[in-house]
Protein backbone atom coordinates (compact mmCIF):
# COMPACT_ATOMS: atom_id res chain seq x y z
CA UNK A 1 0.00 0.00 0.00
CA UNK A 2 0.97 3.64 -0.46
CA UNK A 3 2.72 5.55 2.36
CA UNK A 4 4.76 8.73 2.82
CA UNK A 5 8.21 8.35 4.33
CA UNK A 6 10.86 10.80 5.56
CA UNK A 7 14.19 9.07 5.09
CA UNK A 8 16.72 11.86 5.73
CA UNK A 9 17.11 15.64 5.89
CA UNK A 10 14.51 17.17 3.50
CA UNK A 11 14.01 13.77 1.89
CA UNK A 12 10.35 12.77 1.63
CA UNK A 13 8.85 10.34 -0.86
CA UNK A 14 5.90 8.07 -1.54
CA UNK A 15 6.82 4.44 -0.88
CA UNK A 16 5.04 1.11 -1.06
CA UNK A 17 4.82 -0.88 2.17
CA UNK A 18 3.12 -4.19 3.00
CA UNK A 19 -0.33 -4.07 4.57
CA UNK A 20 -0.29 -4.81 8.31
CA UNK A 21 -1.92 -7.91 9.74
CA UNK A 22 -4.75 -6.95 12.08
CA UNK A 23 -4.71 -8.61 15.53
CA UNK A 24 -7.87 -9.67 17.39
CA UNK A 25 -7.70 -6.61 19.67
CA UNK A 26 -7.09 -4.16 16.82
CA UNK A 27 -9.10 -2.03 14.41
CA UNK A 28 -8.10 -1.56 10.79
CA UNK A 29 -8.53 2.05 9.71
CA UNK A 30 -8.71 3.45 6.20
CA UNK A 31 -7.06 6.85 6.32
CA UNK A 32 -8.94 9.68 4.61
CA UNK A 33 -7.04 12.74 5.87
CA UNK A 34 -3.83 13.02 7.90
CA UNK A 35 -2.38 16.32 9.04
CA UNK A 36 1.22 17.44 9.07
CA UNK A 37 2.17 19.04 12.39
CA UNK A 38 5.15 20.99 13.72
CA UNK A 39 6.93 17.82 14.82
CA UNK A 40 6.71 16.47 11.25
CA UNK A 41 8.22 19.72 9.96
CA UNK A 42 11.02 19.41 12.53
CA UNK A 43 11.65 15.85 11.36
CA UNK A 44 11.77 17.00 7.74
CA UNK A 45 14.30 19.70 8.71
CA UNK A 46 16.43 17.32 10.80
CA UNK A 47 15.60 19.10 14.07
CA UNK A 48 13.51 16.49 15.87
CA UNK A 49 15.72 14.77 18.48
CA UNK A 50 13.03 12.21 19.39
CA UNK A 51 12.40 10.77 15.94
CA UNK A 52 13.58 7.35 14.78
CA UNK A 53 14.51 7.58 11.08
CA UNK A 54 13.42 6.63 8.52
CA UNK A 55 9.86 7.23 9.60
CA UNK A 56 6.33 7.38 8.23
CA UNK A 57 5.04 10.64 9.76
CA UNK A 58 1.52 11.55 10.82
CA UNK A 59 -0.59 11.38 13.98
CA UNK A 60 -3.45 13.80 13.23
CA UNK A 61 -6.02 11.40 11.86
CA UNK A 62 -9.38 11.43 10.14
CA UNK A 63 -10.29 7.87 9.19
CA UNK A 64 -13.07 5.36 8.65
CA UNK A 65 -13.13 1.93 10.26
CA UNK A 66 -12.45 -0.71 7.60
CA UNK A 67 -12.56 -3.83 9.76
CA UNK A 68 -12.58 -4.79 13.45
CA UNK A 69 -10.86 -7.68 15.19
CA UNK A 70 -12.66 -10.48 16.98
CA UNK A 71 -12.04 -9.02 20.46
CA UNK A 72 -13.06 -5.44 19.67
CA UNK A 73 -16.11 -4.12 21.61
CA UNK A 74 -19.38 -3.73 19.75
CA UNK A 75 -19.25 0.08 19.95
CA UNK A 76 -16.69 0.17 17.14
CA UNK A 77 -18.11 -0.85 13.77
CA UNK A 78 -17.01 -0.73 10.11
CA UNK A 79 -17.96 2.54 8.44
CA UNK A 80 -17.64 4.70 11.57
CA UNK A 81 -15.72 7.98 11.28
CA UNK A 82 -12.98 8.09 13.91
CA UNK A 83 -9.84 9.81 15.02
CA UNK A 84 -6.89 8.34 16.92
CA UNK A 85 -5.13 8.84 20.23
CA UNK A 86 -1.59 8.49 18.84
CA UNK A 87 0.30 8.00 22.11
CA UNK A 88 1.29 4.78 23.86
CA UNK A 89 1.48 4.23 27.58
CA UNK A 90 3.37 1.50 29.39
CA UNK A 91 1.16 1.24 32.48
CA UNK A 92 4.19 0.88 34.76
CA UNK A 93 6.07 4.21 34.94
CA UNK A 94 5.46 7.00 37.46
CA UNK A 95 3.21 8.92 35.04
CA UNK A 96 1.02 5.92 34.33
CA UNK A 97 0.89 5.04 38.03
CA UNK A 98 -0.46 8.55 38.64
CA UNK A 99 -3.07 8.17 35.85
CA UNK A 100 -1.32 10.76 33.68
CA UNK A 101 -0.82 8.40 30.77
CA UNK A 102 -0.36 11.29 28.32
CA UNK A 103 3.08 11.86 29.90
CA UNK A 104 4.16 8.21 29.93
CA UNK A 105 7.92 7.98 30.34
CA UNK A 106 8.10 5.41 27.56
CA UNK A 107 5.54 6.96 25.20
CA UNK A 108 5.94 6.31 21.49
CA UNK A 109 3.92 8.74 19.39
CA UNK A 110 2.79 7.77 15.91
CA UNK A 111 5.06 9.36 13.35
CA UNK A 112 7.86 10.08 15.82
CA UNK A 113 9.22 7.13 17.79
CA UNK A 114 7.26 4.70 15.59
CA UNK A 115 5.82 4.75 12.10
CA UNK A 116 2.76 6.95 11.79
CA UNK A 117 -0.47 7.28 9.85
CA UNK A 118 0.60 8.77 6.51
CA UNK A 119 -0.54 5.64 4.70
CA UNK A 120 -3.66 4.13 3.22
CA UNK A 121 -4.39 1.67 6.05
CA UNK A 122 -3.25 1.27 9.64
CA UNK A 123 -4.08 -1.29 12.35
CA UNK A 124 -4.24 0.04 15.91
CA UNK A 125 -5.39 -1.20 19.34
CA UNK A 126 -9.10 -0.54 19.72
CA UNK A 127 -8.50 1.50 22.88
CA UNK A 128 -6.72 4.17 20.79
CA UNK A 129 -9.60 4.59 18.31
CA UNK A 130 -11.98 7.45 19.17
CA UNK A 131 -15.44 7.69 17.53
CA UNK A 132 -16.02 11.19 16.15
CA UNK A 133 -19.81 11.32 16.00
CA UNK A 134 -21.08 13.33 13.03
CA UNK A 135 -17.75 14.97 12.22
CA UNK A 136 -16.23 14.45 8.78
CA UNK A 137 -12.83 12.76 8.44
CA UNK A 138 -11.45 16.08 7.19
CA UNK A 139 -12.45 17.85 10.41
CA UNK A 140 -11.22 14.91 12.48
CA UNK A 141 -7.66 15.61 11.36
CA UNK A 142 -7.79 18.80 13.49
CA UNK A 143 -8.79 17.09 16.73
CA UNK A 144 -5.41 15.92 18.04
CA UNK A 145 -3.52 19.24 17.81
CA UNK A 146 -6.43 21.16 19.34
CA UNK A 147 -6.61 18.62 22.17
CA UNK A 148 -3.00 19.45 23.10
CA UNK A 149 -4.07 23.07 23.61
CA UNK A 150 -7.13 21.97 25.59
CA UNK A 151 -4.89 19.89 27.85
CA UNK A 152 -2.61 22.86 28.53
CA UNK A 153 -5.61 24.83 29.79
CA UNK A 154 -6.46 21.97 32.16
CA UNK A 155 -2.87 21.98 33.42
CA UNK A 156 -3.21 25.73 34.04
CA UNK A 157 -6.45 25.25 36.00
CA UNK A 158 -7.94 28.22 34.16
CA UNK A 159 -11.09 29.79 35.63
CA UNK A 160 -13.37 32.69 34.77
CA UNK A 161 -11.41 35.17 36.89
CA UNK A 162 -8.15 34.62 34.98
CA UNK A 163 -6.47 36.63 32.27
CA UNK A 164 -4.75 34.10 30.01
CA UNK A 165 -1.97 35.02 27.58
CA UNK A 166 -1.51 32.44 24.82
CA UNK A 167 1.81 32.90 23.02
CA UNK A 168 1.62 31.37 19.55
CA UNK A 169 -1.54 31.03 17.46
CA UNK A 170 -0.86 27.85 15.57
CA UNK A 171 -3.25 24.92 15.90
CA UNK A 172 -2.16 24.05 19.45
CA UNK A 173 -2.31 27.68 20.55
CA UNK A 174 -5.76 28.05 18.99
CA UNK A 175 -6.89 25.10 21.05
CA UNK A 176 -5.69 26.89 24.17
CA UNK A 177 -7.52 30.06 23.10
CA UNK A 178 -10.78 28.17 22.57
CA UNK A 179 -10.65 26.22 25.83
CA UNK A 180 -9.66 29.24 27.92
CA UNK A 181 -12.56 31.23 26.46
CA UNK A 182 -14.93 28.32 27.12
CA UNK A 183 -13.92 28.47 30.78
CA UNK A 184 -14.82 32.14 30.93
CA UNK A 185 -11.30 33.56 31.06
CA UNK A 186 -10.22 36.80 29.39
CA UNK A 187 -7.92 35.62 26.62
CA UNK A 188 -5.02 37.55 25.10
CA UNK A 189 -3.57 35.98 21.95
CA UNK A 190 -0.01 36.83 20.90
CA UNK A 191 1.65 36.05 17.58
CA UNK A 192 3.75 37.68 14.86
CA UNK A 193 1.11 37.22 12.14
CA UNK A 194 -1.91 39.53 11.99
CA UNK A 195 -4.07 37.05 10.08
CA UNK A 196 -3.61 34.45 12.82
CA UNK A 197 -4.44 37.06 15.44
CA UNK A 198 -7.62 37.99 13.61
CA UNK A 199 -8.63 34.33 13.55
CA UNK A 200 -7.80 34.03 17.27
CA UNK A 201 -10.40 36.73 17.95
CA UNK A 202 -12.97 34.68 16.06
CA UNK A 203 -12.11 31.70 18.24
CA UNK A 204 -12.47 33.48 21.57
CA UNK A 205 -9.61 35.91 22.22
CA UNK A 206 -10.69 39.25 23.70
CA UNK A 207 -7.38 40.95 22.90
CA UNK A 208 -4.47 40.38 20.52
CA UNK A 209 -0.84 41.47 20.48
CA UNK A 210 1.52 41.37 17.52
CA UNK A 211 4.80 40.60 19.29
CA UNK A 212 6.84 41.82 16.33
CA UNK A 213 5.31 45.30 16.05
CA UNK A 214 3.89 46.08 19.52
CA UNK A 215 5.29 46.64 23.02
CA UNK A 216 4.14 43.41 24.65
CA UNK A 217 4.92 44.47 28.22
CA UNK A 218 3.14 47.81 27.95
CA UNK A 219 0.06 46.29 26.28
CA UNK A 220 -0.26 43.58 28.93
CA UNK A 221 0.02 46.04 31.80
CA UNK A 222 -2.65 48.17 30.13
CA UNK A 223 -4.99 45.19 29.70
CA UNK A 224 -4.52 43.88 33.25
CA UNK A 225 -4.52 47.10 35.31
CA UNK A 226 -0.79 46.71 35.87
CA UNK A 227 -0.88 43.11 37.22
CA UNK A 228 0.10 41.05 34.20
CA UNK A 229 -1.69 37.87 33.04
CA UNK A 230 -2.58 35.23 35.63
CA UNK A 231 -1.70 32.45 33.20
CA UNK A 232 0.75 32.33 30.30
CA UNK A 233 0.59 29.38 27.90
CA UNK A 234 3.74 29.06 25.78
CA UNK A 235 2.83 27.36 22.48
CA UNK A 236 5.80 28.32 20.28
CA UNK A 237 8.94 26.70 21.61
CA UNK A 238 11.63 29.39 21.36
CA UNK A 239 13.99 30.92 23.86
CA UNK A 240 12.40 34.35 23.35
CA UNK A 241 8.86 33.16 24.07
CA UNK A 242 9.93 31.14 27.11
CA UNK A 243 11.59 34.25 28.52
CA UNK A 244 8.52 36.32 27.67
CA UNK A 245 6.30 33.93 29.57
CA UNK A 246 8.31 34.20 32.78
CA UNK A 247 8.84 37.96 32.44
CA UNK A 248 5.22 38.84 31.75
CA UNK A 249 3.23 36.50 33.99
CA UNK A 250 1.75 38.10 37.11
CA UNK A 251 3.13 37.52 40.58
CA UNK A 252 1.91 34.09 41.82
CA UNK A 253 0.90 33.26 38.25
CA UNK A 254 1.07 30.01 36.29
CA UNK A 255 3.31 29.39 33.28
CA UNK A 256 2.41 26.41 31.10
CA UNK A 257 5.05 25.17 28.66
CA UNK A 258 3.99 23.20 25.58
CA UNK A 259 6.63 23.97 22.95
CA UNK A 260 10.14 22.54 22.91
CA UNK A 261 12.76 25.28 22.70
CA UNK A 262 15.38 24.28 20.13
CA UNK A 263 18.20 26.08 22.00
CA UNK A 264 19.14 26.61 25.62
CA UNK A 265 17.06 29.19 27.47
CA UNK A 266 18.46 31.68 30.00
CA UNK A 267 16.14 32.93 32.75
CA UNK A 268 16.22 35.52 35.47
CA UNK A 269 15.57 32.83 38.05
CA UNK A 270 14.83 35.44 40.70
CA UNK A 271 11.38 35.72 39.09
CA UNK A 272 10.71 32.07 39.89
CA UNK A 273 11.07 32.90 43.58
CA UNK A 274 9.98 36.54 43.76
CA UNK A 275 6.79 35.84 41.84
CA UNK A 276 6.34 32.42 43.50
CA UNK A 277 5.49 31.01 40.10
CA UNK A 278 3.92 27.69 39.20
CA UNK A 279 5.82 26.51 36.10
CA UNK A 280 4.26 23.42 34.57
CA UNK A 281 4.92 21.33 31.52
CA UNK A 282 2.05 20.15 29.35
CA UNK A 283 2.51 17.10 27.17
CA UNK A 284 0.15 15.56 24.63
CA UNK A 285 -3.47 15.16 25.77
CA UNK A 286 -5.77 13.00 27.84
CA UNK A 287 -8.73 11.07 26.38
CA UNK A 288 -11.04 13.62 28.03
CA UNK A 289 -9.35 16.39 26.01
CA UNK A 290 -10.12 14.56 22.77
CA UNK A 291 -13.76 14.24 23.80
CA UNK A 292 -13.94 17.93 24.68
CA UNK A 293 -12.55 18.95 21.27
CA UNK A 294 -15.02 16.69 19.47
CA UNK A 295 -17.84 18.27 21.48
CA UNK A 296 -16.61 21.75 20.52
CA UNK A 297 -16.29 20.90 16.82
CA UNK A 298 -19.73 19.31 16.73
CA UNK A 299 -21.26 22.69 17.57
CA UNK A 300 -20.25 23.92 14.12
CA UNK A 301 -18.89 27.28 15.33
CA UNK A 302 -15.24 26.54 14.59
CA UNK A 303 -13.93 28.12 11.33
CA UNK A 304 -12.54 24.80 10.14
CA UNK A 305 -11.83 25.93 6.58
CA UNK A 306 -9.58 28.73 7.83
CA UNK A 307 -7.55 26.28 9.93
CA UNK A 308 -6.78 24.09 6.91
CA UNK A 309 -4.18 25.86 4.80
CA UNK A 310 -3.94 23.25 2.07
CA UNK A 311 -5.07 19.74 1.12
CA UNK A 312 -2.64 17.72 -1.01
CA UNK A 313 -2.31 14.27 -2.52
CA UNK A 314 0.52 12.02 -1.23
CA UNK A 315 2.60 12.76 -4.35
CA UNK A 316 2.40 16.51 -3.54
CA UNK A 317 3.36 16.16 0.13
CA UNK A 318 7.10 16.76 -0.25
CA UNK A 319 6.57 19.97 -2.19
CA UNK A 320 4.00 21.17 0.36
CA UNK A 321 6.36 20.44 3.25
CA UNK A 322 9.18 22.34 1.55
CA UNK A 323 6.91 25.34 1.04
CA UNK A 324 5.91 25.19 4.71
CA UNK A 325 9.57 25.11 5.70
CA UNK A 326 10.24 28.18 3.55
CA UNK A 327 7.33 30.16 5.02
CA UNK A 328 6.32 28.62 8.38
CA UNK A 329 4.45 31.60 9.78
CA UNK A 330 1.62 31.44 7.21
CA UNK A 331 0.60 27.81 7.66
CA UNK A 332 -1.94 26.30 10.05
CA UNK A 333 -2.41 22.75 8.84
CA UNK A 334 -1.55 20.87 5.68
CA UNK A 335 -3.71 17.78 5.23
CA UNK A 336 -2.79 14.83 3.05
CA UNK A 337 -5.80 13.17 1.45
CA UNK A 338 -5.70 9.44 0.83
CA UNK A 339 -8.55 8.70 -1.57
CA UNK A 340 -10.03 5.23 -1.89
Amino acid sequence: MKAIQISALRQMAVVNIPEEEMKPDEVLLRLNFVGFCGSDLSTFLGKNPMVNMPVIPGHEVGAVIEKVGANVPEGLKPGMVVTVNPYTNCGKCASCRNSRVNACQHNETLGVQRNGAMRELIALPWEKVIPAGLLTPRTCALIEPMSVGFHAVSRAQVTDIDVVLVIGCGMVGMGAVVRSAQRGATVVAADIDDSKLELARRMGASYTINTKTEDVHARLLEMTSGFGPDVVIEAVGSSQTYQMAVDEVAFTGRVICIGYAKTEVSFQTKYFVQKELDIRGSRNAQPSDFRAVIHYLERGTCPVDQLISRVVRPEEAAEAMQQWADNPGKTFRILVEFKN
